[in-house]
């Protein structure tokens, strides 16, 4: 079974900020499953106060996910691995 991998579009990790939001881009391989993509994203969700805001599909499966936050003053935590 292959391992596909969810990456930060930009390789030095940065997030956009446009007004009141902060966008973070991702890609996720074609061979990763729906299931652990959601579970991925989930996480993100949960732990660093991102939601979804937008999912594009290319052919061969390869997704690219946007993930936006409000921009508070506070510091959200990050998952260490």
């Amino acid at each position: 079974m292959a391992t596909g991998s969810v990456e930060a579009v930009d390789p030095d990790g940065n997030i956009t900020v446009e007004g009141d939001w902060e966008y973070r881009p991702l890609k996720i391989d074609g061979d990763v499953p729906r299931l652990t993509a959601a579970v991925r994203l989930a996480i993100q969700a949960e732990y660093g106060g991102w939601e979804l805001s937008r999912v594009r599909l290319y052919p061969g499966g390869v997704r690219k996910v946007w993930l936006r936050r409000k921009r508070t003053n506070r510091m959200l935590p990050e998952l260490s691995y």
